[in-house]
């Protein structure tokens, strides 16, 4: 990125991106066949922007081009770079087999997480992780089978021979059920990559994730530390806009992946 480039930026333009509106299923009919990864793309989408300068994390500064208005301005060549290794990565996960967990915790990146999870027929977290939601994976996937199953008698109409108060109960616990292992209901197997859209509100997953040696790839902000993930994306992870490119790359890689390999896209919600 040029020093004329940086020298446009204009931190208004940071705090429109922030405020977009987050809802809608974004990726349902996105088309990852026209999307292509470049600086102009990047720039556009306010990837570049990070934090506060006062903010920054020691070992950010590496991704750091300059600072413009206090505001950190990542080098979008090292993004480029760093999105590009990132994407190589699940790229070569889909093909083995393996699946992909997405995580998004803040609430301007669930909406996205979630439909480029369903998308993808891959597994999600979104709002708040289950403890043990890896390092106890036994557990919570008899959880999740026991979900897949009650929800299964309530369409077969097998609840019905109970009194309403028993159907209400079975459904509150369904309800609470699809709240904490929904997402993660058809994954049969711990992920071969965990992939999160807000490293410092995911400190547990990453915890888990090291201890169960799942490899993560995670968008680190300039007030984040990369060292926490294995493959590092440099990046703006408050505009929806900047998530949404770089989950498009990242979709992207594992979608062709799968069709290439003829496998379709598992069932998910």
């Amino acid at each position: 990125m040029s020093e004329a480039t940086a020298a446009t930026v204009d931190v208004e333009v940071l705090k429109k991106t922030a405020k977009k509106e987050t809802g809608g299923d974004y990726f349902a009919s996105f088309d990852f066949a026209k999307f292509d990864v470049n600086l102009e793309g990047l720039l556009r989408a306010g990837v570049h922007f990070g934090h506060l300068k006062s903010r920054r994390h020691p070992k950010m500064d590496q991704y750091i081009y300059t600072t413009r208005k206090n505001i950190n301005i990542f080098n979008l060549e090292n993004t480029a770079e760093k999105l590009s290794a990132a994407a190589k990565f699940l790229a070569d996960v889909a093909k083995s087999g393996q699946p992909v967990l997405f995580v998004g915790m803040k609430k301007q990146t669930q909406d996205t997480i979630k439909s480029l999870a369903l998308r993808l027929g891959e597994a999600y977290v979104i709002d708040r992780w289950l403890g043990g939601t890896l390092t106890n994976f036994s557990c919570i996937s008899s959880r999740a089978r026991y979900l897949n199953e009650t929800d299964d008698n309530i369409k077969k109409g097998e609840f019905k021979k109970y009194t309403k108060f028993e159907q209400a109960k079975k459904g509150e616990e369904a309800e609470k059920l699809e709240k904490n292992v929904g997402g993660i209901r058809y994954m049969k197997q711990l992920p071969g990559a965990v992939v999160i859209a807000d490293i410092k509100e995911a400190v547990l997953v990453v915890r888990e994730a090291k201890k169960m040696r799942i490899p993560v790839v995670g968008i680190t902000d300039s007030d984040t530390d990369p060292s926490l993930v294995d493959y590092p994306i440099p990046g703006n992870d408050d505009a929806v806009s900047s998530l949404r490119f770089i989950l498009s790359c990242l979709g992207k890689a594992v979608l062709t992946t799968k069709e290439t390999a003829g496998k379709k896209p598992a069932e998910n919600s």
